[in-house]
């Protein structure tokens, strides 16, 4: 016998959708190019000044060090503060379902005309949906302000996400130094490649070309490196 599968559960069947609200794909799609990007800028403009190989190699860990910890600093955050706006939204929204409830079933009933609906099924509607206190303040958060409590990314996940893939963009232009080649262009290389393969995924992950993400994000790490390059050499030092 061949199971016939449940229509109105088109997720079962049909398509599926990537998880969006846990916070580790931003925090860390935004780690790792802005640890590539400011540190390819970072050793271009240093060695572009006349700073030996040492110095450019502790310049880019000293600069992965510091990103890597203000960029997860900054993540938690962010999302801890977004995260106690949304909760803040629910209080406010359930306060006002409290306190004027008629109010708030005909402000529903009136954006279910919007969406369509004729006025007597609005209005049906609404009633039926604000037979549930709980399940009304989640129509309320979902339709009038596109807010649902139940997708709050974690401060922790972002904050963790950023500070590995940081660091994990920020070592790649530095590994050549690290293995004693001490040319900039080889460093450079090694960036661009990372940009193009970090620009891929990312492109890969949202379903876009990933060629184009590829070449937009070594595009953005090219105007980097050349602001830089160009100011260390109009302010080049002495590194010896």
């Amino acid at each position: 016998m061949t199971d016939t599968p449940n229509v109105a559960r088109p997720h079962d069947y049909d398509h599926s959708h990537a998880d969006v609200s846990s916070g580790w794909l931003r925090a860390s799609v935004f780690g790792a190019m802005d640890g590539l990007v400011s540190n390819i800028g970072l050793i271009t403009g240093i060695a572009a000044a006349g700073a030996s190989p040492h110095i450019v190699v502790l310049t880019g860990l000293s600069g992965l060090i510091a990103g890597a910890l203000s960029m997860a600093l900054g993540e938690y955050t962010s999302v801890r503060t977004q995260n106690e706006q949304l909760d803040s939204e629910v209080r406010t929204e359930r306060d006002a379902l409290a306190r004027n409830p008629d109010g708030e079933r005909a402000e529903l009933a009136v954006l279910f005309t919007e969406f369509g609906m004729q006025a007597e099924v609005a209005e049906l509607a609404a009633s039926q949906v604000h037979t549930n206190d709980e399940n009304a303040l989640r129509v309320h958060l979902t339709h009038e302000l596109g807010l649902n409590p139940d997708e709050k990314p974690s401060p922790w996940v972002a904050a963790i996400s950023s500070f590995v893939f940081f660091s994990l963009g920020a070592l790649v232009p530095i590994i050549p130094f690290l293995l004693g080649f001490g040319e900039l262009w080889i460093g450079l290389l090694f960036g661009g490649a990372g940009l193009l393969i970090a620009g891929a995924i990312a492109a890969t992950f949202t379903k876009r070309n990933w060629l184009k993400g590829a070449l937009r994000q070594l595009l953005f790490g090219g105007i980097a490196v050349a602001a830089t390059y160009t100011i260390g050499m109009l302010m080049g030092v002495d590194g010896a």
